[in-house]
């Protein structure tokens, strides 16, 4: 049973990705995850995990993707490294995406892995004034990230507000 979303949300996953319980995969506090079989390679599957909270307006995507990066090295990666940030959407729909690149321990050895991260914010409908922010993350093996980075943009295109047309 992982997490809730502070808002619901609609979406569909791109064939050979299969959603898991985040639970069986040690993430809890997602509340999706979705792995890619086919790329299982060194011990690690790439995987794809939403989460999100809201946030009153003042706070800034760029604060909220810093706050990500600094998680990761609180959690324990190594060598975390903000590589490309762009700001996308539009001013009611706004979004930001940044790549991390980080070192972690995989089965006991250091692996080095990309996450791609997309931040995309949607106004609460109960009050304006506060939006929620749901968190998408690509994380892949830098050699698996060529073969599911075009899945996971095409992924991105199909998330929407529940019932939103």
């Amino acid at each position: 049973m992982g997490a809730s979303l502070p808002v619901p949300i609609e979406f569909s996953l791109p064939p050979g990705w299969r959603s898991v319980p985040p639970d069986a995969v040690g993430t809890p506090n997602a509340a999706f995850v979705a792995l890619h079989s086919a790329s299982s390679q060194q011990g690690f599957t790439a995987n794809i995990t939403i989460t999100g909270e809201t946030h009153e307006d003042d706070v800034t995507l760029t604060e909220i993707g810093d706050a990500a990066v600094e998680r990761l090295r609180a959690q324990g990666a190594r060598d975390v490294t903000l590589g490309r940030r762009n700001e996308t959407g539009t001013a009611e729909d706004p979004g930001l995406t940044q790549a991390v690149k980080l070192n972690v321990d995989l089965r006991g050895r250091p692996q080095d892995l990309i996450q791609f991260q997309v931040f995309l914010a949607m106004r609460d409908r109960r009050d304006p004034r506060r939006r929620a922010v749901l968190h998408v993350i690509l994380s892949a093996l830098p050699e698996q990230f060529p073969t599911v980075i075009g899945d996971f943009e095409q992924f991105l295109s199909t998330i929407r507000p529940e019932g939103a047309q």
